[in-house]
């Protein structure tokens, strides 16, 4: 029965009968954050009573809701985060009704403040938040303050070694600068010279721990090489294309890179110019169109991967696992895949669909 027939319940009507308020009434109805069981089943119970809803919707309403999820990433020009917000803004908008609503926003790279805002923003809907941690004291407080007001947290690429996060869903990134040292090292002949390494920002965890891991096995098992000291490029293409103009200029030794960052791009543009493409080895992360690219080229030797799509899927089902009375319980899972992709081995390219903000949602850059 319609509630605008003349004569039908209206939401009011439910309101006064159930003892709550109009809003309530809307929440429930919505499947929105912040209402208790037994407010929901007699909130449901009344509008079943009234005829407001008919047996279908009080039996789809009556099932367990399904958490709201909330994608943070930083916004910016890597290729990789790009791809990843696209992949997760596509399996949004194929999500049954029933399915848990999933949005994805991105928010200011590199800033934590901005981050810890955004968590206690989402969390105001949100049932769980995935996100690319910064390891600060204003981001460990925000989540601390989420978690224990029933917001789950997962990690993911980067993160945040804490109590109130559940789960990581990323590479064990010391073992991956640890694997782009070997490689470099390999590669590298003679085994003699200066390498580089340039990076987003050691904000990210996951970008301090590639280092960490690169720097630990050069020493090692490569006493020959040199390791000039991290240039730091934001993600930025123009940024990482003056650091490499400027490492080709001050090192004529120089004989490789490893970006532990995105937009390799910058980097590949300078190889280029200075003639140095195929001669100083080059290792980065994220199979993106750019980096593929420059694996067909040749100007990238190797790129370190982990599936976005495997990412994701990860992520959803640590949710789906985790029961929400139990906030703050930590999964501990087993390290994520890495993928090693050269020229030779190089997957057939996946076409990402074209997807549209929704009200609401902030826009990819």
């Amino acid at each position: 029965m319609s509630p605008e027939l003349a004569g039908a319940p209206s939401m009011m009507d439910v309101a006064k009968a159930a003892g709550v308020s109009l809003a309530t009434v809307d929440r429930v109805l919505n499947r929105r954050k912040g209402v208790k069981t037994r407010t929901v089943e007699r909130v449901l119970k009344t509008a079943l009573d009234l005829g407001y809803m008919g047996e279908r919707d009080h039996e789809r309403l009556s099932k367990p809701r399904p958490p709201n999820i909330a994608f943070l990433l930083p916004m910016g020009t890597n290729p990789y985060l790009r791809l990843l917000g696209e992949k997760v803004r596509a399996v949004a908008d194929t999500r049954t009704r029933d399915a848990a609503p999933l949005r994805c926003f991105f928010i200011e790279s590199f800033d934590a403040a901005a981050l810890a805002a955004a968590i206690r923003h989402h969390a105001r809907w949100a049932d769980g938040i995935a996100f690319m941690a910064i390891d600060h004291p204003l981001v460990r407080e925000a989540a601390e303050e989420v978690s224990a007001g029933g917001t789950r947290l997962v990690t993911i690429v980067s993160d945040l070694p804490h109590p109130s996060r559940e789960a990581y869903v990323g590479l064990d990134n010391q073992a991956a600068g640890r694997t782009a040292a070997h490689l470099l090292g390999r590669f590298c002949r003679p085994n003699q010279g200066s390498v580089a390494l340039v990076a987003g920002s050691r904000v990210y965890r996951a970008h301090a721990e590639r280092e960490m891991g690169f720097l630990g096995l050069i020493d090692e098992a490569h006493p020959g090489l040199r390791v000039i000291g991290m240039r730091e490029g934001h993600d930025d293409r123009n940024e990482n294309y003056r650091h490499t103009i400027s490492l080709i200029e001050q090192n004529p030794d120089l004989v490789g890179i490893y970006n532990v960052g995105g937009s390799s791009d910058g980097i590949a543009r300078a190889l280029r110019e200075r003639n140095k493409a195929g001669q100083i080895v080059f290792i980065g992360h994220g199979l993106t169109p750019d980096t593929r690219r420059l694996l067909i080229e040749g100007t990238m030797d190797v790129v370190i991967n982990s599936d976005p799509d495997a990412i994701i899927s990860e992520a959803l089902t640590q949710f789906s696992l985790m029961p929400e009375e139990l906030p703050g319980r930590r999964v501990e899972r087993p390290p994520f895949k890495m993928d090693l992709i050269f020229r030779e081995n190089l997957p057939p390219t996946q076409i990402v669909p074209t997807t549209h903000a929704r009200r609401g949602q902030d826009q990819s850059p």
